[in-house]
This record gives C-alpha cells, structure tokens and sequence, in this order.
C-alpha cells in the first residue's frame, strides 16, 4: 500500500465510496480509495458468469436511482463513456390471464392502461412526479429540515403506510399487483409501515426519467465513477482487503463503505462500548436467491408489454405477493416467490452473441439460507414465458452465503445492508445526531447501512463526506442538483 499522508482514506468501490471519494476530492482533498477486490464496483460489476461473450451483471443491473441521483446528475460521467439506455417499458408486470400492467414514461399512458384506477392513479403520482426534483435531495438524505418541508410532507403522508394500505386507494388488480411489485422492492412484508415509499419513489423515477441500464453493463457506472475520481486527482488501489484500521496510511479522516458487522471487526476495538452495542443490534433483512442465464433467444413473454421492458415482475396478483414476502421474512420458502427479472440484451447488444441474450432475476429468501431457489424462479418465469427453458443454454446461479462471499456487505444475502423498515429508517445503522459519525472522531460510515439505505444512487457516500468535511475540515460540500 502507499505509504503517502492522504487527508482522506474511502474503504470500498461501492456507488458509495466512490460517490464520497469523488465529494471529498472535489473539495480539493487528497483522498485515497481502497478496494479489496482487483475489480472496482461493489454492487457495479459485470462478468461473463455463464458462456464466453456472455455478459451478466453480478448484482444490480437496473438503475433508477442512479440515473435520477442528486450527486450523479452533477458529474460528468458521459465524458467517461456512461451511456443510459431506457426500455420503451420501465417496468412490466404480468398476470396469469396474459395481460399486464406496464410502466412508461408517460403516466397518462400508464394510468389509462389501469382502467378503472386511472384517476387515482393520477391523482396519486401527477403531484408527486411534478415536484420529485424539488422532494429528491430531501427524500435521498438523512432526517433533517427539509429544503421543501410541504412537498415532502405531501409525499410522506403516503410513503410512511404499509403499501397494502395504499393499495386501497385502488380497485382493479391490475393496479394493486404493480404497486405491490414495486413495493416489494423494499425486501420485507408489505403489511410493514414506509413499504409504500419505495413504491412510490420508483414509480417517480420511472415517469420522469425511465428505469435505464447501462450500455455494456453496470461496471459502466463504476468505471465511469473512477475515472472522474482520478481525474480529479484521486488515487486507487485495488486488491488491499481492510481487516483492520492499523492497516491505514496516516489520514485526517477514514470513511468505510461497509456495513455494522464489518465496522465491528475493522474498528471494534476502537469504538465505545455504547455504539458497539448498538452495532451489534443492527438488524439485517431478507436475503435473495439470483439466477443468470444465457439464452438461444428473447424470454418469450406472452403479455406484449413484457416485451419491451426492462424489468419484469412476476408475482401476479397482489394476494399472492404479500403473502409470499410474509412467509419468507417468517423463515420459509413459498413455491410461488416473488420475482425480480431483467433482460438487459433485448435493448443492448453489447451483452451477448449476435441473436443470442442474457437475462437475470432473484427471489426473496430467508437471511442466510442455503436452499437452491433455481427451479422455483424458472417456474414463476415459465409461468408466463412458456417455452422459457427450451431457451436455457447457460446458468450460474448465487445462494445467501455466495453472494456474502462475493461482497461481505451483503450479510446473509441481503443487497439493502441491512432491514429498512421504520425502525432502521432513519436510525441506520444507530440512534445519533449524525448516522455517519461513528463514536470515533475522524470516522465514518458511508454505506447503505446510512439513509437513504439500498440502491446505487451514491448519497450515502455523498452525505458521509458532507459530514466529514464539516466535522474534520470546516470545508462545504459540493452542492446537490438544484433540479
């Protein structure tokens, strides 16, 4: 390692060390990234998992939020080859009868497509998608007093109830199966409070910018991170695993982009007792099941919708939804689970053979369970794409334990570092004036066990070193898009 005094020292290539490295740069700072693995990204990697010219996004692979991120927006990361790509459908969710409630740009479109819920779907998402420039960095952040405190309290009267409760405002279901399968992207019982909000910030992000992928894969994020950090003046080093904050060069200030169970083995020794204890009451969430595949050809969806979306959702109806995320945070494994599906080649040939495609999908399964999920997801795609596994001509599959392996940050297979229900919410990863400071002056914690939580949008990092340069270096902040 390089034996230089930095002022700043970022553990991780998440979205979030490299969001808060690259903030700490620009402040004029000499920040030094590390990496444990030869490959920068985190959550941001792409790989040929399956066949040779086949290539699989290792974790996240769709990017709402990265698209629409506060701190992103304000990069030059197309400078750097990032190039989005939106799918005519953001998102598709179909239903056993073959019909399915798609997702567009346009929530007129969307709406009108809900037939009987079209009103109130407007008067649900119009107000809300109108102001999410304005609701972004405050609904993206810690709790504090908000830029916009009535547009916030506008959003926040629907986002703090169970989704099962805002799905009352529907009647068809059609409506309540596709809010239901956003919701579920919070990775607990849809009956919990806040569950709405991932929901509803979803649907924001989809009618004002899309669900996008990046051309050539997520690594085209990360990579496109890293090089406008060194461009900046920052350095890297790649393949130095921190065990230990010994290991170190000198600095003024250390952010980790880990998650409590990580900072109690860096650090432990160095923390007080109080926030150790509090550490150790972190609660981590369901895990998932992923599958990667390559195909002869496109998943033949029968829903034409299906076809031209990004992301698929197969769960059916709302019932069926929330009783599967029930019984699996209960410990078990419904036949029937929900699944998160993409299928990124159908609008990027860049990630297979010519004629040829990759798709990948997870379900939700208890933390830590080794159970292979594999048939069952294959299933629920069959369901509605039969023929799918005529299609099969590759698999590599990761169980909770794997993808803990691959990235230690996903503790017993969780990708949101951590439970994000109302209790963790705005108290992750502990009960403090600041959720980045640990008890250590010049410490900090940058990852998404920090508000806003899970997803690659990088403000965890972003407000990590905002903290930071307050605190250690009196210096402000690069300012957020002003929208």
């Amino acid at each position: 390692m390089n034996s230089s005094t930095y002022d700043a020292v970022v553990v991780g290539s998440g979205p979030n060390g490299l969001a808060a490295a690259i903030a700490l740069q620009q402040a004029g700072l000499a920040v030094l990234l590390l990496e444990g693995k030869r490959e920068l990204g985190g959550g941001l990697r792409t790989a040929e998992l399956t066949l040779p010219g086949f290539r699989h996004d290792i974790c996240s692979a769709i990017h709402p939020l990265a698209a629409a991120s506060p701190f992103f927006q304000t990069l030059p990361l197309a400078q750097y080859g990032l190039q989005y790509i939106s799918p005519p459908v953001a998102a598709a969710h179909p239903f056993d009868d073959g019909t399915a409630a798609t997702v567009v740009n346009s929530l007129d479109t969307t709406a009108q497509e809900l037939g009987p819920d079209a009103a109130a779907y407007r008067r649900l998402l119009a107000p809300l998608v109108a102001r999410w420039p304005r609701l972004a960095p405050d609904v993206l952040a810690p709790l504090h007093w908000p830029q916009h405190p009535l547009d916030l309290a506008r959003f926040g009267l629907a986002a703090l109830l169970p989704a099962t409760a805002l799905t009352r405002l529907f009647r068809g279901e059609a409506a309540k199966g596709l809010f239901a399968g956003m919701a579920a992207h919070a990775i607990q019982p849809l009956g919990n409070l806040t569950t709405a909000a991932i929901g509803l910030v979803l649907l924001m992000a989809a009618h004002r910018g899309g669900w996008p992928l990046p051309r050539g894969g997520s690594q085209a994020i990360a990579d496109a991170l890293a090089a406008h950090f060194r461009a900046l003046g920052g350095t890297i080093e790649t393949g130095t695993y921190v065990r230990s904050l010994a290991q170190l060069p000198p600095a003024r200030a250390v952010l980790l982009d880990v998650t409590p169970a990580q900072l109690l083995q860096i650090a432990g020794h160095r923390l007080s007792t109080i926030y150790q204890w509090q550490l150790r009451r972190y609660r981590y969430g369901m895990g998932v099941f992923k599958v990667d595949w390559a195909l002869a050809e496109p998943i033949p969806f029968t829903a034409p919708g299906c076809q031209q979306a990004g992301t698929v959702h197969l769960g059916n109806t709302q019932a069926e939804i929330v009783a599967g995320e029930l019984a699996t945070s209960q410990g078990r494994h419904p036949a029937r689970p929900f699944v998160l599906l993409a299928q990124p080649s159908r609008f990027d040939s860049s990630r297979a053979p010519a004629g040829q495609h990759t798709a990948w999908a997870y379900c939700h399964v208890p933390n830590g369970s080794r159970v292979d999920c594999t048939a069952a997801i294959e299933a629920q795609v069959e369901r509605f794409a039969p023929g799918f596994r005529d299609r099969i001509i590759g698999r590599h599959t990761f169980d909770t334990v794997q993808l803990e392996d691959y990235n230690p940050n996903y503790v017993g297979g969780d990708i949101n570092g951590g439970r994000l229900d109302i209790s963790q919410l705005f108290t992750r990863p502990a009960l403090r004036a600041s959720p980045y400071r640990t008890s250590r002056a010049g410490l900090y914690l940058c990852s998404s066990a920090t508000p806003p939580g899970g997803g690659v949008h990088g403000m965890c990092g972003y407000h990590a070193a905002r903290q930071a340069l307050h605190d250690v270096f009196r210096l402000p902040a690069p300012p957020l898009w002003p929208g």
